[in-house]
């Protein structure tokens, strides 16, 4: 039996209370493509000194990243906002389930003051859900992006919502308050979701990227799936339409790698040539940009991802042909 635990203060609380009677399931072994260096470099151990310093979540450790040793020895962290608990209990993800904590006001300050001591030029805001809130979080994003702003004029935004499911009015705070991309994860395919993402609905998050358009058609937009959850390859491609008709610039697709034997199973792992088809057919149905291989995560390498981005729509704007990969 595993059950996991988290101790604060000296005590022990389940991470994933809701998963303590899902029956445990075998755990596939990981190929050799999937494997990555275990963190512990001088500028990781420097990164970790800011965020703890400045009392922040990260999602790269909340969520169990496998890129954490990459990303941190170049000084680039995921921030969690809103708290460390998420008030949902979707079958894939590690973030712990329960009742969130108030939200700390003091957050979007020290937010802004770790992206400067990082230097970073882009960074990337995620959340938890928190349906306790009226607005679901979504005056808290905006407070954080004028805070990055006031501190680091030069450093582009990227948000990573959640759904604002029966919060009306929450989107257009986001979009008002200007990140340069506005994501929002789809994690999986439609056929999928009552078993993976239970508290989420897939048009609803279709609907949610295209109002983005219609508010600012200059916002770039992004969303990102996993695969190997039990998907057929076909509902990745019809959800890559669906996207697109939602005007959507930007698509990530990764492996799922459960983090516990209690979580969604891995159905199976798929293989780098498949990823590098998904990526060619995604381009041919004209996203703009495209990352799709078995550690792609929707932060990973987000900021020379952007550049990318930015040179994609000025080629697609000027009709010349963007840069070949």
């Amino acid at each position: 039996m595993v059950t996991v635990l988290d101790r604060t203060n000296g005590a022990a609380r389940p991470r994933h209370p809701e998963k303590a009677h899902r029956p445990e399931t075998e755990r596939l072994k990981k190929p050799d493509w999937i494997r990555v260096r275990a963190p512990g470099s001088p500028v990781w151990r420097e990164t970790q000194d800011i965020v703890r310093a400045n009392k922040l979540v990260t999602v790269c450790e909340e969520a169990g990243c496998p890129n954490i040793g990459e990303c941190w020895s170049k000084k680039h962290a995921t921030f969690m906002i809103l708290g460390d608990t998420c008030t949902r209990a979707c079958a894939f993800c590690n973030v712990r389930t329960g009742l969130p904590e108030a939200v700390d006001a003091g957050e979007p300050q020290r937010v802004a003051e770790a992206v400067a001591k990082l230097g970073l030029h882009h960074v990337v805001i995620t959340s938890v859900d928190r349906d306790d809130l009226a607005d679901g979080g979504a005056r808290h994003f905006a407070d954080v992006i004028r805070a990055i702003r006031a501190v680091s004029p030069g450093t582009t935004i990227e948000v990573l919502t959640p759904d604002f499911l029966r919060k009306d009015g929450a989107l257009e705070i986001v979009v008002e308050a200007r990140p340069d991309v506005f994501n929002h994860n789809l994690e999986c395919v439609p056929s999928l979701y009552l078993t993976v993402r239970p508290g989420a609905r897939y048009f609803h998050s279709i609907r949610l990227l295209q109002r983005v358009k219609e508010l600012d058609p200059t916002m770039f937009t992004k969303s990102g799936i996993m695969v190997g959850l039990g998907e057929e390859r076909n509902e990745v491609l019809q959800l890559m339409d669906d996207l697109r008709t939602a005007d959507v610039d930007f698509l990530t697709i990764g492996q799922y790698l459960q983090p516990t034997s209690r979580h969604h199973k891995v159905e199976r792992f798929v293989t780098p040539d498949e990823f590098k088809a998904y990526e060619t057919v995604a381009f041919a149905k004209k996203f703009l940009m495209v990352s799709s291989s078995p550690l792609t995560r929707s932060s990973h390498h987000a900021g020379e991802d952007f550049a990318k981005l930015v040179a994609a729509r000025a080629a697609k704007l000027g009709g010349l042909p963007a840069a070949a990969e």
